[in-house]
């Protein structure tokens, strides 16, 4: 049975451009790029060359910290370029893949009867261990530590987000495959959480071996920290694990089949998206590849792996995250405003706090950009994070210690708890328009360099 979690705080972006509910067509692979920079906390070590062969499943990186982690090939073909940056980074390994693709195989398994050992090792070997993601912090989970519990959420509440129903409902056979999977990796069970508004419709709220939990509240209901957050917070010495609904079907997939089948069905959304829908892809597909859904003609369109608050901004000519079943096109807001902040009588400009009238019309949809109508200013104290962070913390006195390095203050105010992720929502409201994302993601970094 579970139990129902009411979040009062949080704020709903009331954007343009969300994608029908219909597939628009299969994105034939062409040049797919895996991308180390999508997994943070690896350090890559390049295992194949250009020229070389692989099939989907091949080992293309190791980490140099713990080698048995692998980023695999989500598609069969040739090693077509290696992508690097200043001082030889490694951004990209771009793969040519072949018309039908082939897989590695590596067995058809029978969950029940494998040990905690035998199913982690399933998981370094294919690649899909970088699925799991550890808090705190947000790095690859480190295979030698075992995870106080995992936290898995069934819906998303981000701007334009994936509709989790039409896009894996599809898949729960694969889903709970992966459930099974993972709850012998740790003691304190998988967590599922769904949304209160369709608990009892939802494919997911059958999924046995879990324990369930609903919540009901704006965004960011649907982030997973801030579950964790209501159902068993972070404390310092304590480790989670969380994985997304999309990638568990990957994990159940691969159990099931015994082959690495990362396809998922994607979201072209945003106010400039036309047509927008879904379209079936892999992760790695260029945004040229969707060419038909936007007119770059001008180059003012912001390309977005992900939501339009917390996703990466790519360029034209990026590809989708491996984490990441939506694109957001957004216009590229250059243009300046004469005394806009005192035109009250704006119903095209949404407001979180009322200035403009356009609080009238609460059912319309905004043509959002990315315009932040101002530079950065002083920082203010205010209460407007509070307003919209529905978690236990002082989000303003967190961002102050992660801007003054203070680690004794981070602790103190949340830095296990978060990611930048939760406090997107404090970085779109906040008047000094600061970037709260990157100030914790700083913070971040310094509490694993300091603390490890």
């Amino acid at each position: 049975m579970s139990n129902n979690i009411v979040l009062k705080r949080g704020l709903n972006i009331p954007i343009q451009g969300a994608a029908a509910l219909k597939t628009s067509r299969t994105v034939k692979a062409g040049t797919i790029a895996v991308k180390p920079t999508d997994f943070k906390g690896f350090s890559p070590r390049l295992l194949v060359r250009e020229g070389d062969r692989v099939l989907a499943g091949s080992p293309l990186m190791a980490d140099k910290q713990c080698p048995d982690i692998l980023v695999t090939s989500p598609v069969s073909g040739s090693v077509s370029e290696i992508v690097r940056g200043e001082k030889r980074k490694l951004l990209e390994v771009r793969i040519k893949a072949d018309d039908t693709v082939e897989y590695l195989d590596f067995g058809v398994q029978n969950i029940a009867g494998m040990s905690a050992q035998q199913v982690k090792e399933l998981l370094l070997k294919s690649g899909l261990w970088t699925a799991l993601i550890q808090r705190p912090y947000g790095i690859l989970a480190n295979p030698e530590v075992k995870p106080k519990a995992i936290f898995v959420s069934a819906f998303s509440t981000a701007p334009l987000a994936a509709d989790t129903d039409f896009a894996l409902g599809s898949e729960a056979e694969y889903v709970q495959a992966g459930v099974n999977a993972l709850t012998k990796l740790t003691e304190g069970g998988v967590h599922l959480s769904l949304s209160a508004a369709n608990c009892s419709s939802t494919p997911f709220h059958k999924i046995e071996n879990v324990v369930s939990h609903t919540f009901e509240g704006r965004h960011p209901a649907g982030n997973v920290g801030i579950q964790i957050s209501h159902i068993s917070p972070i404390r310092k010495g304590e480790t989670v694990w969380t994985v997304s609904l999309l990638l568990l079907a990957a994990i159940g997939k691969l159990f099931a089949t015994g082959r690495l089948d990362l396809a998922r069905k994607v979201a072209v959304t945003g106010p400039v998206a036309k047509n927008p829908s879904y379209v079936e892809a892999l992760p790695g597909m260029n945004m040229k590849d969707i060419a038909e859904f936007y007119d770059n003609s001008k180059g003012d369109i912001r390309f977005v792996s992900g939501d339009a608050l917390s996703g990466t901004s790519i360029g034209p000519d990026g590809s989708l995250g491996f984490f990441d079943n939506q694109v957001t096109l957004l216009h590229e807001g250059t243009e300046r405003e004469i005394l806009g902040w005192a035109k009250p009588f704006r119903f095209n400009q949404f407001s979180s706090t009322r200035s403009y009238f356009s609080w009238l019309c609460p059912k319309k949809r905004y043509a959002m950009d990315t315009n932040v109508h101002g530079g950065p200013r002083a920082f203010l104290m205010s209460d407007c994070y509070g307003k919209v962070l529905p978690m236990d913390i002082y989000p303003i006195y967190l961002v102050k210690a992660c801007l003054a390095g203070d680690i004794d203050n981070m602790e103190k105010f949340g830095i296990y708890e978060v990611l930048p992720e939760d406090l997107a929502l404090c970085e779109f409201v906040d008047p000094s328009k600061n970037d709260i994302q990157a100030i914790i993601a700083k913070g971040i970094d310094l509490m694993i360099k300091e603390m490890a």
